[in-house]
């Protein structure tokens, strides 16, 4: 509990909390004592304790909101460059507006909320209560003594000195997304254009009846290309050569999307269910292929390019040389993401030659690959996984040669820009920073040479940045899960920090009676690999007493999912207030570690790290005997509803209770990039042993489904099917379907019926009987 001494702690608590909430500072202080005695009962509440309990969680969730919690901060930059306006969440859910001058690094209440919200409402004649004052847009004058600022979409010009108003015309802004990438990211696989214009503006280029032709601006010679094509097979994605003398395209050989289907059962105005179909790619389904040629003006020519048809995605992106027409490179993955390439082709003989080749026995993260190619240096920066840990290399184009410009066990996690004039490379990366979480954010720059590394954010913490439009300013907001945000302006330059602008004040959040999450980390399964969660804790919890465990799980390979940044308000803060410890952790096999961390998912996403989460809720009750490892629940959705019933499936053994919402249950009915991404292509044996649905018959413990039937992510018969074979085996389980939502946890409602599964299967206790509106002890 960062900034507060243990002393201030107590004093606030006594003087701020009900009864209960003092108890939270003894744990605080004589837990240690309990952990050595050892001796705990386990917490098994009585029904009219439950009550009480639910109402004190709707009584803390309601405070929570109304607290005015500031994480982070949008600045809304003037045209100028060195100023900018941002809004904080005031008390009683005011809005206060800042004015920040980033040359003289000072920073002032932009306007007093009240006295515009008095004054807007004299010039509109409507009540304009201060609580829902909202300013979207807001122009400062060169004396600062007037401002435009934009409310309710209407325009108005106020004085600063007395608080006149009066409306004005539409103010132009040039807006600035100050969270965007300085450089646009072409998206890989962006089509050409089926007709277009030559660059010199002569020739004009189209599909006709499936084959190419090409027809002079003036004059109208034409040329058909080919003959070959047709409705079925026809060619397309056309685009030129950049000296006009070649073009670029396909014989497509085309596949039809399939179709899913779901029924909606509850639409208004209806006495039918409506049946609705979306296309969705599972895996093993067919792609269209692409072959491409080349075609030649001077000569009329067709030419067949390499001896590969692309069978992976659509037409890919063509890159061409820097004042030389002959040679243009394009990208191609592999299907099943076992390799990558970067290949060259020589338009006048149509072979090709690879200038980057990149192959593995488990997976390239198609996704994260990251290419910008630089033509005037004929040079391609280059981020990858090959050397084990994720880095920038720098790949000569006419060569061939690599260089590596970062090294060393940490992972570079993002490309924010890349100067050529200056041959640097501005990025993030997590795990550089010696002592500290690896998944934390950090910024950096580097020069294209490996040298001059610089950290823009050496503070301890989970860093995010934002940069004035000229970068000569930058805002860095950085915290830790359980130490409170700090919002910073810097000078790029310098690396100086010019100004604190926010410091989140806890006072009113721990007077609430919440206990901070702790940061937990314990070894995996290979006895030497940090496995790093977090833990949150009832508020009241009695150290004599041993508490259930709920695992909030979601094991998806495309990302990590602990959170790693101030915000103790959430739905694992809330479900523990009913008497659990609620955990989450990334095991072994999600990313943003090293490649051999990654590549325990390979063709084997059953395995959902459980063997980490295991070992690490073992350790976490080693240390602390209020963890009751005899009841274990877990709970995820979509690829953590596949984890969370897999929890009962393949270890029942530890995990007791369950609550699976819209789970991909079987990876053959789930969409096609993503699980060919981590599962592999073809679809081999493994698929059918590691789905939920054949594994049906092994389910123990306690299991709740959740799904919408309009689930168009996953798709809805993903958990019927579930449910069929669970039926088949004759297990028993509870099925929550929410007409007409979507891909969901099954919202307020299923978030509700998910909390009381879990007071009746681990607490062993009766949650309030709603229909007979029981309400709580008070």
């Amino acid at each position: 509990m960062a900034n507060f001494s243990q002393s201030s702690l107590i004093y606030m608590h006594r003087k701020y909390l009900h009864p209960f909430t003092f108890l939270f500072v003894s744990i605080f202080t004589v837990s240690a004592g309990y952990a050595q005695q050892n001796t705990v009962t386990p917490y098994l509440p009585s029904h009219a304790q439950m009550l009480q309990a639910y109402a004190n969680v709707n009584k803390l969730d309601s405070a929570w909101k109304k607290l005015p919690l500031n994480y982070t901060i949008r600045p809304n930059w003037q045209s100028n460059g060195r100023q900018f306006w941002y809004g904080m969440r005031a008390a009683d859910n005011q809005s206060d507006y800042y004015f920040v001058d980033a040359e003289q690094g000072k920073k002032q209440k932009a306007f007093d909320t009240r006295k515009m919200a008095e004054a807007i409402a004299s010039v509109t004649g409507k009540p304009v209560p201060a609580n829902k004052f909202r300013v979207t847009q807001l122009v400062y004058g060169a004396d600062k003594k007037e401002i435009r600022l934009k409310y309710n979409d209407a325009w108005f010009k106020c004085n600063l000195d007395n608080y006149h108003c009066e409306k004005t015309a539409d103010t132009v802004i040039k807006t600035y997304d100050p969270n965007q990438p300085l450089q646009r990211r072409r998206y890989r696989w962006e089509s050409p254009l089926n007709d277009s214009l030559s660059p010199d503006k002569q020739w004009v280029a189209f599909v006709e009846n499936g084959n190419i032709y090409a027809k002079a601006v003036k004059g109208g010679t034409e040329i058909q290309f080919t003959t070959d094509g047709n409705a079925d097979k026809p060619y397309g994605e056309i685009s030129w050569s950049p000296d006009s003398r070649h073009l670029v395209a396909y014989h497509i050989d085309p596949r039809k999307i399939k179709e899913v289907y779901y029924v909606l059962s509850s639409v208004p105005g209806t006495t039918r269910g409506q049946l609705k179909s979306h296309e969705y790619d599972q895996p093993g389904d067919e792609f269209t292929t692409y072959e491409p040629f080349l075609f030649s003006i001077a000569d009329k020519s067709k030419l067949k390019v390499g001896d590969e048809k692309i069978d992976f995605f659509g037409a890919p992106a063509l890159h061409w040389r820097d004042g030389n027409s002959r040679y243009f490179t394009y990208e191609k993955v592999d299907r099943g993401h076992q390799r990558f390439r970067v290949i060259e082709v020589d338009v006048e003989n149509g072979k090709t030659r690879n200038i980057i080749d990149e192959k593995t026995n488990t997976f390239i993260y198609e996704q994260r690959i990251y290419t910008r190619y630089l033509p005037k240096t004929h040079e391609i920066i280059w981020v990858t996984e090959k050397d084990g840990w994720r880095h920038i290399y720098i790949v000569n184009e006419l060569t061939g040669t690599q260089k590596l410009v970062t090294r060393g066990n940490w992972v570079v996690r993002d490309i924010d820009s890349v100067d050529v004039k200056k041959r640097e490379i501005w990025f993030n990366a997590g795990g550089k920073n010696e002592g500290e979480d690896p998944y934390f954010l950090h910024y950096y720059r580097i020069g294209f040479d490996g040298k001059n590394l610089v950290d823009l954010t050496p503070e301890k913490g989970n860093h995010s940045i934002s940069f004035s439009p000229d970068r000569k300013y930058y805002i860095d907001t950085y915290s830790e899960v359980n130490v409170a945000p700090r919002v910073l302006l810097k000078n790029t330059l310098t690396l100086k920090t010019i100004t604190e602008l926010e410091h989140q004040d806890l006072t009113d959040l721990l007077a609430t009676g919440i206990k901070l999450p702790e940061v937990f980390v314990a070894k995996g399964r290979d006895g030497k690999t940090d496995i790093w969660g977090v833990v949150y804790r009832p508020a009241n919890m009695d150290p004599a007493k041993s508490y259930p465990v709920i695992e909030n799980i979601y094991a998806g390979p495309q990302d990590s999912f602990v959170p790693k940044s101030f915000s103790p308000v959430n739905e694992m803060q809330s479900i523990a207030q009913l008497g659990f410890i609620v955990v989450q952790i990334d095991g072994m096999g999600t990313a943003n570690r090293s490649k051999a961390f990654h590549d325990v998912c390979w063709h084997n996403l059953a395995d959902a790290g459980f063997p980490d989460r295991i070992l690490w809720i073992k350790a976490l009750a080693a240390k602390y005997p209020q963890v009751d490892t005899s009841r274990v629940g877990v709970y995820g959705t979509s690829a953590g509803g596949q984890n969370s019933a897999g929890a009962l499936l393949f270890h029942p053994d530890f995990y007791k209770a369950a609550v699976s919402a819209c789970g991909c249950h079987d990876n053959r009915i789930d969409k096609q990039w993503w699980n060919e991404q981590w599962m592999g292509y073809p679809v081999g044996p493994h698929y059918e042993q590691q789905s939920n649905i054949t594994n049906a018959g092994k389910l123990q413990g306690s299991l709740m489904l959740i799904v919408g039937e309009a689930d168009t992510n996953v798709p809805p018969e993903s958990t019927y099917r579930f449910v069929d074979a669970l039926i088949k085996n004759n297990k028993d389980f509870d099925l929550l379907t929410v007409p007409g939502a979507g891909h969901t946890d099954g919202g307020p409602y299923g978030r509700q019926k998910k909390r009381d599964f879990f007071v009746r299967h681990l607490l062993k206790a009766e949650p309030p009987a709603r229909n007979y509106q029981e309400s709580s002890v008070e």
